[in-house]
């Protein structure tokens, strides 16, 4: 792991910083692998000669260089051996560098076990690898090489949560549950093996055991969207649990739905401030939003001429009784939104049309385009929201790798739409493609 942040350092332009991830690195080779350090730290070695190198610094390089040349003609070739050390490394290196190197970190994995099977770290990549391989629930091809794994390294909490969640796609929750509390006995419970736990209470319908679990990995990962995105999700299961038991049961719950709601649309609006995918994570902001029972409630009788609030209110009113909340983006665009305290029979309301002469968001908070089109969906202004959301999705595309934006609206398109908006040629636009 030190060498792969190094990497990462490297690539951000912050060399030496990863001379000192590659230092932390050689210092726990020389202290976990005293009997193999020299093979151990190739990796660390060349890695070093390729930052002394990037940093002008070719002497120190050129010592790193030798010191890897000397150990390959110890072992093999001068430059070039082959061992299953190295191969395993490249294996753990690739498993963190996504889903698509999931195969290529697998064959590194099974080549080093033809040279030294049964070996316990090599067992272990290959078991995560084919773990996250396996898309058969009824005949899962990961359960043998996890428990083999297992077997060889019978502490390994992160073996453990795996196969737990295994054994539970298999109807085995019972086996599983055992295994995810033996992971967690032994402390310190890395925030990994705390994630894939409570992801298996979630699966459970514990809920309240995964929120727990959850916030817990946030402790050793603070800010992180995908723990946020996690959180939100077990808020809005809980409100949904209440909301199956039946209407006397979801009318007795009221305030307890709103609560649960409440936490679920703050995290989730946390979510997307870091990173997690606001097409994704909006989708459930709106289901809770457009649930009648939560922002279309009668006033009382201080408001006889007021039949319904509107959402974006409701939410606000909401927060004011519950207690302050974060400050956050979309809430300051929530609250942006002019609003009307007329009934829809005594007239048309007063928030005009949110388009680019004016009276909208600011253009340049998260979100804005999504945002308005679901208060003009609200409103059953359906061809504003439309159009709203094809602003958003061609923000959304505009940056993307494949160049999908540029389909759908030309260069010269997107700069003028940008200009329009006052943003300049980076405003979002989504049009039809040009015949």
């Amino acid at each position: 792991m030190y060498n792969f942040l190094a990497y990462v350092k490297h690539l951000n332009g912050h060399n030496e910083a990863a001379l000192e991830c590659l230092r932390r690195a050689e210092e726990l080779v020389q202290r976990e692998h005293s009997d193999q350090a020299e093979i151990k730290s190739l990796v660390t070695w060349g890695n070093y000669a390729w930052v002394y190198y990037h940093l002008g610094r070719f002497a120190d390089a050129q010592m790193y260089v030798d010191k890897v040349k000397l150990v390959c003609e110890k072992f093999s070739n001068p430059y070039s051996m082959e061992c299953p050390e190295l191969d395993c490394e490249e294996g753990w290196t690739l498993l963190k560098c996504g889903g698509k190197h999931n195969e290529r970190a697998k064959v590194c994995f099974e080549k080093a076990l033809e040279k030294k099977p049964n070996n316990p770290e090599f067992f272990s990549g290959l078991a995560i690898a084919t773990y996250r391989l396996d898309n058969n629930p009824q005949k899962p091809f990961s359960l043998d090489v996890l428990k083999q794994a297992l077997e060889l390294s019978p502490d390994d909490q992160y073996i453990k949560v795996l196969l737990a969640l295994k054994l539970q796609k298999m109807n085995e929750e019972a086996k599983g549950e055992c295994l995810v509390a033996e992971a967690m006995e032994k402390t310190p419970c890395p925030a990994d093996v705390l994630c894939h736990a409570a992801t298996f209470y979630k699966n459970k319908g514990d809920l309240d055991k995964a929120i727990e679990l959850f916030l817990r990995a946030s402790e050793s990962i603070p800010n992180n969207g995908y723990l946020y995105h996690q959180i939100a999700c077990c808020y809005k299961a809980k409100v949904k649990q209440i909301q199956n038991a039946g209407e006397s049961e979801a009318s007795k719950n009221g305030e307890k739905i709103k609560e649960l709601k409440k936490y679920a649309i703050n995290y989730m609006i946390k979510a997307t401030e870091k990173g997690v995918d606001p097409l994704h994570a909006y989708s459930d902001v709106t289901m809770l939003l457009e649930r009648e029972d939560y922002y279309q409630t009668p006033f009382g009788k201080e408001h006889p001429n007021t039949e319904r609030r509107q959402p974006h209110q409701q939410y606000c009113d909401f927060e004011g009784h519950h207690g302050k909340s974060e400050d956050t983006a979309v809430q300051r665009d929530l609250e942006g939104v002019p609003s009307s305290t007329k009934p829809a029979e005594e007239g048309k309301m007063k928030c005009p049309p949110q388009n680019i002469a004016g009276n909208q968001l600011p253009q340049n908070a998260a979100n804005s385009w999504y945002l308005q089109g679901l208060f003009h969906k609200l409103k059953g202004e359906l061809l504003q929201a439309a159009e709203c959301y094809e602003k958003e999705l061609g923000n959304l595309l505009r940056n993307s790798p494949t160049g999908i934006g540029t389909f759908f609206l030309p260069s010269p398109e997107l700069e003028q739409d940008g200009e329009e908006a006052g943003q300049g040629p980076c405003s979002p636009g989504l049009r039809a493609p040009q015949a």
